[in-house]
C-alpha cells in the first residue's frame, strides 16, 4: 500500500469541509473495507471532536502538534475503529507558524514538514484525507505539498464559488513556486437546499467554470441528520441516517471513478 493523499479544500469557511473529509473517510473504512488515516490540520480540531464523539473516545492525550514538535507523527496516531486512524488536533496548533519559524529557516522545509513526516506512514494506509482551516496559511501549504489530490468543496453560494477560484489559482502558484505536484479531483457541491435556485445557478456556473468533467455529478444535499451528528456522533440507526450515509456512499463512488480515470491517464503519459 503507498496512500493516495487527499486534502478537502475551500477557502472559504462554513462550507462543509470538515464534514466531508470525515465522513469520505468513515465510507472508506467501514463500508469499503480500506485502511484509512484522517489528518486533522485545523487549530479547531472539529473534525477530531466529530470522530472522538463517533467512536466514544473520550480522552485524546497527544495531537498533532506534538508529533511536528517531536518529528514523528505515528506516536500521536490514535485508533478510531479496526480500518480508520486519526491524527488529532486541538487549540495548542494554533503556534504551528511560530514552531516552524523559530525551527526551519528555509521556507521549503517549512511548508514540506507535513509531506516529510507523512512519507513514513504511507505504507500503512490506502488512504490519507487531509482537513485543513480555510485560509492562505500553513496550513493549508503543508496540506497541499503532502497531497496528491485536493477535492475541493464547492457551497452553493457565490462567496464559495470564489474561493474555489482561489482554491485553484493558489494551487498553480504552489506548483510553480514549490513544484507541488497536486492535481484536482473535483469539485464536490454541497446544497444549502435541495431544488433551490441559487444553488442550481452557482453548480451550473461552477460548471462553465471548472469543466463539466471536474464537477461531482453526486452532491451533498441538506440533511439535518448531518447537522444532528454533530451532537450525537455519526449513527446507522434508522433510514435517516442510511439516507445520509448513502449519500457519501456515492460521492467516494464517484471519487474512486475519478482516481482510476487519473491513474489510467498516468500510465499512458
Amino acid at each position: 500500500m503507498v496512500a493516495k493523499t487527499i486534502v478537502v479544500g475551500n477557502f472559504k469557511g462554513g462550507v462543509g469541509k470538515t464534514k466531508v473529509s470525515v465522513m469520505t473517510s468513515w465510507e472508506y473504512a467501514k463500508v469499503h473495507n480500506k485502511k484509512v488515516l484522517l489528518v486533522d490540520m485545523d487549530p479547531q480540531g472539529n473534525a477530531s471532536t466529530l470522530i472522538a464523539r463517533s467512536a466514544g473516545i473520550e480522552e485524546i492525550n497527544q495531537t498533532i502538534f506534538d508529533g511536528f514538535k517531536n518529528g514523528n507523527l505515528r506516536d500521536v496516531v490514535v485508533k478510531v475503529t479496526e480500518n480508520l486512524d486519526l491524527i488529532p488536533a486541538a487549540v495548542s496548533f494554533k503556534n504551528f507558524s511560530k514552531f516552524l519559524y523559530q525551527n526551519y529557516q528555509n521556507d521549503l522545509d517549512q511548508i514540506t514538514l507535513l509531506k516529510t513526516l507523512l512519507e513514513p506512514l504511507k505504507a500503512d494506509y490506502d488512504y490519507i484525507f487531509i482537513d485543513v482551516p480555510p485560509t492562505i496559511s500553513d496550513y493549508s501549504d503543508n496540506a497541499m505539498m503532502a497531497s496528491d489530490y485536493v477535492l475541493i468543496i464547492l457551497q452553493a453560494q457565490e462567496l464559495s464559488l470564489e474561493g474555489a477560484e482561489t482554491y485553484v489559482s493558489y494551487l498553480q502558484f504552489m506548483a510553480d513556486e514549490y513544484e507541488a505536484d497536486i492535481q484536482v479531483l473535483g469539485v464536490l457541491p454541497v446544497l444549502l437546499r435541495a431544488g433551490g435556485r441559487v444553488d442550481q445557478s452557482t453548480v451550473e456556473r461552477a460548471t462553465e467554470l471548472f469543466g463539466e468533467d471536474n464537477v461531482f455529478k453526486n452532491v451533498i444535499k441538506h440533511l439535518e441528520r448531518l447537522k444532528a451528528w454533530d451532537v450525537t456522533g455519526i449513527k446507522n440507526e434508522d433510514h435517516h441516517d442510511r439516507k445520509a450515509h448513502q449519500t457519501f456512499l456515492d460521492v467516494v463512488d464517484e471519487i474512486e471513478e475519478k482516481l482510476a480515470r487519473f491513474e489510467e491517464e498516468n500510465t499512458h503519459v
